[in-house]
């Protein structure tokens, strides 16, 4: 497995299944910005805190349990979107609860106010932090969160 870099100024920004259609896919639920906007939305915002952007997305459950096993430890910290994955992947909750450094779960609309089975999440209780419904700028809120960590 490639270490693809990671270090102590590294935040590994992860997302699951579906959100390589970002822009395309039920654009009145999540915009019309791509994953190529939010990754540019999070090279900014890493870039001002003098912190390396790690950008991945997978459709595979298995790559993303994989990516969050790599990240687990020696990183400024771990946000992740898991996408439908949330509501249905111990093995990625099972992962997770490994991470050692700051995690932030992101969901770009308010899954507590969509379809029944959304409101569940297996990563809640096992990340440090949530931002829900705050579109993508939710990933640039999720890094500063993770800055305020490192500073701690």
């Amino acid at each position: 497995m490639s270490s693809h870099g990671l270090d102590s100024t590294t935040v590994l920004v992860l997302n699951g299944p579906n959100l390589n259609l970002l822009g395309e896919r039920e654009p009145e639920i999540y915009g019309s910005d791509t994953l190529a906007d939010v990754e540019n939305l999070c090279r900014i915002a890493c870039n001002a805190e003098g912190l390396t952007l790690d950008f991945r997305q997978t459709n595979s459950e298995g790559t993303l349990v994989d990516w969050v096993q790599e990240g687990r430890r020696g990183i400024a910290g771990l946000v992740i979107n898991a996408a439908g994955y949330t509501h249905t992947s111990v093995a990625l909750r099972d992962a997770m609860s490994a991470v050692t450094v700051p995690s932030v779960e992101v969901h770009i609309s308010d899954i507590h106010a969509r379809e029944e089975f959304r409101h569940f999440s297996y990563l809640t209780d096992v990340t440090d932090h949530q931002v829900i419904g705050r579109g993508i700028a939710g990933y640039v809120e999720a890094i500063r969160w993770l800055v305020t960590r490192r500073h701690r």
